[in-house]
């Protein structure tokens, strides 16, 4: 299964709750944390809902 590696690079604070609990559902939640997830649609829609605050560092195949 591919999988991707997202970075959190920006700071929750003063964002919108929505932007937290995205984060939040990422499985990030401190500054320059990292985790490999699935490479699935909805994780992808995740990712592009808070480009400011996460960056993608690697894709698996």
């Amino acid at each position: 299964m591919a999988t991707i590696v997202v970075k959190q690079v920006g700071s929750p604070i003063r964002r919108p709750k929505e932007q937290r609990d995205t984060l939040i559902g990422l499985g990030l939640n401190k500054m320059h944390k990292t985790r490999e997830l699935e490479d699935t649609p909805s994780v992808r829609g995740m990712v592009n809902k808070i480009p400011h605050l996460v960056q993608i560092i690697e894709e698996k195949a």
